[in-house]
């Protein structure tokens, strides 16, 4: 496992356009995200521990949300042949146990995570009604092993500021998990094998 922080994405890019296999079936795209009063994409998959340890409150984070006109999504994009508890089969299985109700899309050419210049799982993207990145960082302070509980605070704050027609705070902090397992020559070039200690 190596440890790797978000890669903090510049304020104001454009939500990159995707359109990827759901889990459970289907497709989802950017355009079928579009009209809401935010966007939130997730860079999550099933293995990692960083994402175990707030599993419970992406579900609540995401049922909030999605409730207040938010639109949410989950992309995993980790080599699958080689972490099998990534694979689209499990993928649809941890949907249903985790009863997210959020689309859980896979990534399996790892293009879109490169577009996003994602990290690191988790990763969040925070993106007002015009797809515009506002946010994008840690979930909260909380990582596993520690004492901090799992609360969502920063997230929630910036996604509560888009909802009340404010900028969230540009004190924003990078999260921290597993880095993206890429496959075979897909690593981008910020991909730093060492990790941060």
């Amino acid at each position: 496992m190596v440890r790797t922080a978000s890669t903090m994405l510049p304020l104001g890019t454009q939500a990159p356009d995707f359109s990827l296999p759901e889990c459970a079936g289907g497709t989802v795209g950017l355009s079928d995200l579009t009209g809401k009063k935010a966007l939130l994409v997730m860079f999550i998959c099933n293995h990692c521990p960083y994402v175990k340890h707030v599993a419970e409150q992406l579900k609540s984070l995401s049922d909030d949300y999605l409730a207040k006109d938010v639109a949410v999504v989950g992309i995993n994009s980790n080599d699958a042949d080689v972490y099998p508890d990534d694979s689209p089969e499990a993928m649809a299985q941890e949907k249903v146990q985790r009863g997210y109700q959020f689309p859980y899309l896979v990534d399996a050419d790892q293009q879109v995570a490169r577009d996003y210049a994602a990290a690191c799982t988790p990763d969040f993207y925070l993106f007002d009604e015009n797809q515009k990145l506002v946010y994008r960082g840690q979930l909260d302070s909380s990582r596993p092993k520690t004492d901090i509980p799992v609360t969502g605070e920063d997230l929630r704050a910036a996604i509560d500021a888009v909802l009340a027609g404010q900028a969230p705070s540009d004190q924003q902090r990078a999260s921290l998990g597993c880095n993206i397992k890429w496959k075979d020559g897909n690593a981008p070039d910020y991909f730093d094998p060492a990790g941060v200690s």
